[in-house]
């Protein structure tokens, strides 16, 4: 053998590991991409102004649900898209508890059935303790004070629950800049680079993930689950110096351009579609004065920047699986696990901080935070109502409620290879998060085990969305339900019977197919209808809802 042909030979070796071989498993890489309070649209493929291009490119090639739906908040929606069970059924009936064992998460059946399995970012399916000393909660959550004990029970981690890696925090509200309950594995991050930022730690651990599995022949499932662009707002100040004259005609303005949008891109049919009035607390944008206006319009600049800057993150992914040949056989799911939030927290305690670690204090909303100061790390609120309507165009409602705009999520499908919709397009059909692990169990060539580990498992209430992605009609759910903290509803069909979460609030009837936005009630007009509704909602919720509601002992003392 001459020294070149060696040479070349030794070469050829050494490259073997990096990119999956010819003969390797040909089952599809997974990827979950989940934002954190995103508005439906938001994202310029959904209707929105926001400069989305990564996200846009992946619904260009991929596929488009226009009526997908989540639980309506994180923690639901986190379990039941883990699950494939409503999340009363795992634990999850309220926030700030543990993923039972009696649903097995997609890391644990696809590790299971031979995948590499991480996670990158936000959890929020673990007990979260508070501190007896009020006090010294808070300096914990400052960092300024280490109880030697970990933010959850070890136990609960996602690296106990299939992840074989997982970077990210294990509660559910976080300074961007410096957050409380950062973890890699089950070991805390004490402490994070001056120029940390939360979104680029998500996608860096992401990327990492990726260009390591594609140095093994086995497929790999990627859990991306992003904290942005949930409150605090906090971005990056060139981010957010690209939108600062963006929103500054306000909230009702923005809720009409972005419907017209919609109806251009064949999202909606003006026929059965109608922009609702407007509604949030507070004043309305014509009653504020210039230097409120200008305040208002600086929050959702924010927020748009937060977004902006989680799509470059998944272009830095797409990257990633291009040049490590990933990404023709991946299926990348992307979505949001509810509406834009309403939410303006007030103050600091529980999961919200006080102080940075320098020992500067936080600005909520009651102390005034001045608008050259939005979006930094000492500044510490949330867009409001109105905002929240406006980015969950054109439906009603936010993040908590079961209507349209808490419960609809945009949802894209994209695989290269093995999609036979046709790309770019849209689809009506009926979906929910429960879809997710049967999906993905399909695509993997698995069966749902009786039990797992030793635990045995409730049977999943989700139904694989393979068909869809093959461009044919899949069986639908004969129900979907929701229930959170009051808010309430079924889907059956075309007809779904809602009710907002606030005490004593009268049940709604509603055509979705007539009525996408949830204007006419007709409840009194068709009560047959609404009798079958509420009695098969009863008929769920006393077998699987209430049982599983926590009594006044056992609630979560917060957590968003």
């Amino acid at each position: 053998m001459t020294p070149l042909l060696r040479t070349v030979l030794a070469a050829a070796c050494l490259a073997l590991p990096l990119f999956k071989s010819l003969g390797a498993d040909s089952r599809p890489n997974i990827v979950i991409i989940m934002a954190d309070d995103l508005g439906f649209s938001d994202a310029g493929c959904f209707g929105g102004e926001i400069h989305t291009p990564n996200i846009d490119s992946l619904a260009k090639n991929g596929l488009r649900f226009t009526q997908f739906y989540n639980a309506a908040r994180c923690c639901p929606t986190r379990a039941s898209m883990l699950t494939g069970q409503y999340a009363h059924k795992v634990g999850l009936a309220r926030n700030g508890h543990s993923l039972s064992r009696s649903g097995a998460t997609i890391a644990e059946l696809l590790k299971a059935n031979g995948y590499q399995t991480a996670m990158s970012g936000k959890w929020h399916l673990s007990f979260t303790p508070v501190l007896p000393d009020n006090e010294k909660h808070q300096q914990w959550l400052d960092h300024r004070f280490d109880p030697q004990q970990p933010f959850a029970p070890l136990e609960t981690y996602p690296v106990n629950r299939g992840f074989e890696k997982h970077f990210g925090i294990v509660w559910g509200v976080i300074n961007y800049f410096d957050p409380f309950s950062l973890v890699d594995g089950i070991k805390p991050v004490k402490e994070v680079p001056k120029d940390f930022y939360m979104t680029d730690a998500i996608t860096d651990h992401a990327v990492g993930y990726v260009r390591d599995f594609a140095k093994s022949d086995k497929p790999f499932f990627l859990y991306v689950a992003h904290c942005a662009p949930h409150w605090p707002l906090h971005a990056l100040p060139e981010d957010i110096a690209k939108y600062r004259d963006t929103y500054k005609d306000g909230w009702d303005a923005l809720r009409q351009k972005r419907f017209e949008r919609q109806k251009q891109m064949g999202l909606f049919d003006p026929q059965n579609t109608t922009l609702p009035p407007l509604h949030g607390n507070g004043k309305t944008w014509n009653q504020l004065t210039p230097e409120e206006k200008n305040y208002q319009a600086s929050k959702m600049a924010v927020h748009a920047a937060m977004v902006d800057h989680l799509d470059r993150g998944i272009g830095e992914l797409l990257n990633a699986l291009k040049e490590t040949k990933q990404l023709d056989n991946t299926v990348i799911f992307f979505l949001a696990d509810n509406g834009a939030s309403p939410e303006i927290p007030g103050r600091p305690g529980y999961d919200r901080t006080a102080f940075t670690r320098a020992g500067e204090k936080l600005r909520y909303e009651p102390d005034g935070i001045p608008v050259e100061t939005m979006g930094s790390q000492t500044s510490y609120t949330g867009i409001g109502s109105y905002w929240a309507n406006a980015a969950n165009t054109p439906f009603r409602f936010w993040k908590k409620e079961s209507y349209e705009g808490g419960a609809h999520t945009p949802m894209i499908v994209h695989w290269p290879k093995g999609l036979k919709a046709k790309k770019g397009s849209t689809t009506e059909q009926v979906g929910h998060v429960i879809d997710l692990l049967p999906t993905c169990l399909d695509l993997a060539k698995g069966t749902y085990p009786a039990e797992l580990n030793g635990n045995r498992l409730t049977p999943l209430d989700g139904l694989s969305l393979t068909p869809v992605l093959q461009g044919k009609q899949r069986p639908a759910h004969e129900s979907i339900f929701w229930e959170h903290e009051g808010g309430k509803a079924i889907r059956m069909g075309d007809w779904k019977l809602v009710a907002l979460s606030k005490p004593r609030s009268e049940w709604e009837l509603y055509n979705i197919a007539q009525d996408r936005t949830e204007m006419h009630d007709l409840a009194k007009e068709n009560t047959k209808q609404f009798d079958l509704l509420k009695a098969r909602y009863d008929e769920w919720f006393h077998a699987v809802a209430e049982p599983a509601i926590p009594g006044p002992s056992q609630k979560s003392k917060g957590g968003k």
